[in-house]
């Protein structure tokens, strides 16, 4: 049985969030009154339950009743006064990412439909006392291939499940790359490395620039964000590592698919990289000239839920993020 969200949570979010049209000089959230803090402590019961049955129910329209109440009330709860400084550090089925310099954070969830299909949710929060929220619609289940060119807006996002936000400044203005995980299908998943920055005139959040900086001899299309595809049993690392000051990506290399369906992408064991210079991200393959068995990286952000990965399936050993 095929459901669908489309026609009736967009209408939820383009009429409940109140946007704005333009983007304008505002005062950022301050404090909580008590009587704000025990409001929105209240809520975050209501929406942890609503989340943990997005991610956990195993029946499939529960899951999609769950997630169209979730973002309801999720809206409801983000237009109490100064909301933005409300950490809702109890919802562990939706990753919350604030970015450095404060001016927003972004909401993303996974709404898992059956073994070849994910569907990604997500509002982006301005930092004021009001309520100022883009929703952010999913259409990656349009885009093949998915587009590495084209600049995409809030009502045509490549849905993602993020965890990691670096914010990086560049002759156009301040931009903040986005890394996340796409279920994609059964057989291939897939991670995404995005770009936001919000438009000068309207404040609206624009997805991709052109900021990857390839090996002089790329002939390949200008890249506004990039994808890894990799075989679903291939555990990939792409993620900021503090201690190198650089974006490590697992180096993938193709076999022949171990499901009988064409060529398939794992791991080598050995790493890539992108490394901010001058505004740009620099690829650098095979970043280390050491053999490692293992480059280190930082405990994953979504590794705090006990025993359980997104999914809410049994978490196996990782081999990196």
């Amino acid at each position: 049985m095929k459901f669908t969200l489309k026609s009736t949570l967009i209408p939820i979010l383009l009429l409940s969030c109140g946007l704005l049209s333009a983007q304008h000089k505002q005062k950022i959230a301050g404090p909580l009154t008590p009587e704000a803090a025990a409001q929105l402590k209240g809520a975050e019961d209501t929406l942890a339950l609503l989340a943990y049955a997005v991610v956990n129910d195993s029946i499939e329209r529960e899951r999609f009743a769950a997630c169209k109440v979730l973002i309801t009330k999720l809206v409801k709860t983000l237009k109490i006064e100064n909301s933005f400084s409300y950490k809702f550090d109890r919802l562990n089925s939706i990753s919350i990412i604030t970015s450095p310099d404060s001016s927003f954070r972004i909401f993303t969830w996974q709404l898992f439909v059956n073994d070849s299909t994910y569907k990604y949710y997500g509002a982006i929060q301005m930092n004021q006392p009001d309520l100022k929220l883009y929703p952010i619609m999913d259409r990656s289940a349009e885009m093949d291939p998915p587009p590495i060119s084209e600049p995409l807006d809030p009502e045509k996002w490549y849905g993602a499940l993020y965890y990691t936000l670096r914010q990086f400044d560049t002759k156009e203005g301040r931009k903040y790359l986005l890394i996340g995980y796409n279920g994609y299908s059964f057989f291939t998943k897939r991670k995404v490395i995005d770009v936001l920055s919000f438009d000068k005139t309207t404040g609206k959040p624009v997805f991709g620039a052109p900021v990857f900086k390839r090996a002089a001899d790329y002939k390949g299309p200008v890249e506004l964000r990039l994808y890894f595809d990799y075989s679903a049993d291939s555990g990939v690392r792409v993620n900021w590592d503090e201690a190198y000051g650089m974006i490590l990506l697992d180096h993938l290399i193709p076999i022949p698919s171990p499901y009988g369906r064409g060529t398939a992408f794992v791991t080598d064991g050995s790493y890539d990289a992108l490394k901010l210079e001058k505004g740009k991200w620099k690829f650098i393959d095979k970043v280390f000239n050491d053999v490692q068995d293992k480059a280190p990286f930082p405990e994953p952000v979504l590794d705090s839920r006990k025993g359980k990965d997104i999914m809410g399936k049994p978490q196996k050993p990782r081999k990196g993020i």
